[in-house]
């Protein structure tokens, strides 16, 4: 069904991930390509400056660690890819970027801001330029 297909997880909830890797892996075309993705936000520059300089890079070093255990774990070959900016803003670029034709992602259990979905998600779906699917 589909050629490319962006999995943006997020780390500290990687049971959501597994669930949405799976089911990338079950809408793939024969020969295409999963990239999963995970995003460390930036320090704004107050918080940043008091702490140590690794913490980034601990934080990148972690994310992909968790990526690929879970690729491991699920058995499913996928890219790993870590980028480091705003969640919704790179995992649009990665779709850019990718010329990806869908993006899997996880939503939290909304509050009143976000009511029907998990800000991240609200903003993906409604700035991507390729089809989303919103798991809850």
């Amino acid at each position: 069904m589909y050629k490319k297909i962006i999995v943006p997880v997020d780390c500290g909830q990687l049971d959501k991930g597994e669930k949405i890797l799976r089911k990338a892996a079950s809408l793939l075309d024969a020969g295409g390509e999963i990239i999963l993705l995970t995003v460390v936000e930036d320090m704004p520059g107050y918080l940043a400056i008091d702490l140590p300089v690794d913490v980034i890079e601990g934080a990148i070093k972690d994310g992909k660690a968790k990526l690929v255990e879970l690729k491991e774990k699920t058995a499913i070959d996928a890219r790993v890819e870590i980028r480091s900016g705003a969640p919704a803003r790179e995992i649009l670029a990665a779709a850019g970027e990718h010329g990806a034709d869908l993006i899997i992602i996880a939503s939290h259990i909304p509050d009143l801001a976000n009511y029907f979905i998990g800000a991240t998600a609200d903003r993906v779906v409604r700035h991507a330029k390729c089809s989303v699917l919103v798991d809850r």
